[in-house]
């Protein structure tokens, strides 16, 4: 009997774990905020109480279809001449991936999202070589790309917390299906405004890297969003 138990309640803690990891294939969203917009922000650096601006960064979500979504970034930092491009297009209804690319100086990418399978390429343009993808996805996931995104049309409440499922490629990193996480969801005022303060981390940087966004909760647009990395602290508002 002991054994039973035991076994009842190891496989009952494994079921909530599995439940708790977010993926297109159970995701709810608010989809009513789901709009055509486009905005720029200030992308500015901390450093011994003062702060300067290190670039722009222009947002861009655009309907395709009745179904697809396509959500667009472009970085102009000011020591570089080069936009960084990152695309992604993601289906509407639950941002399952269709396609990801990302054009910069150091590297092109381009990667097509099918059932159990992710295939494209990666170009080191400093090495120019060349890396053909062709990952096997045996479960369901989001783009890294796209997470950010997602989050603010998620049922955020303040004991929200959330295993995302994402899939991330880096030749010289982790790569393949990885996780994000939600870790702690708060209300605040951020410019008179009320929203929800939203505190992610992610295994691309093996959590070491933490993303904070202010959400304004009547409109769902991201207000603020921090970035605390290795002691550095960057702002985009």
């Amino acid at each position: 009997m002991k054994t039973f138990l035991f076994i009842l309640i190891i496989g009952c803690a494994d079921s909530f774990s599995a439940q708790n990891i977010l993926s297109p294939a159970d995701v709810k969203l608010n989809s009513k905020y789901i709009q055509d917009e486009s905005w720029e922000v200030s992308w500015s650096m901390e450093n011994a109480g003062s702060k300067f601006e290190i670039g722009k960064v222009i947002n861009e979500f655009k309907k395709l279809n009745k179904k697809d979504l396509l959500i667009k970034t472009t970085v102009k930092m000011k020591q570089s001449p080069e936009a960084w491009i990152d695309s992604t297009i993601v289906k509407i209804s639950d941002f399952q991936p269709v396609y990801h690319s990302s054009f910069n100086s150091m590297r092109n990418m381009s990667i097509r999202f099918n059932k159990n399978k992710a295939t494209g390429y990666y170009l080191d343009n400093k090495t120019q070589k060349k890396i053909i993808i062709d990952e096997e996805t045996n479960s369901s996931y989001f783009d890294s790309n796209s997470y950010p995104a997602l989050i603010r049309f998620l049922p955020l409440a303040e004991i929200y917390t959330k295993e995302i499922s994402i899939f991330d490629y880096n030749p010289a990193a982790k790569k393949g299906i990885i996780k994000a996480y939600i870790e702690k969801v708060e209300k605040s005022e951020y410019n008179g405004e009320k929203v929800w303060v939203v505190k992610t981390t992610d295994d691309i940087q093996d959590r070491k890297t933490e993303s904070i966004y202010y959400i304004d909760m009547n409109t769902r647009k991201v207000l603020k969003q921090e970035i605390n990395a290795g002691g550095r602290k960057m702002i985009m508002e």
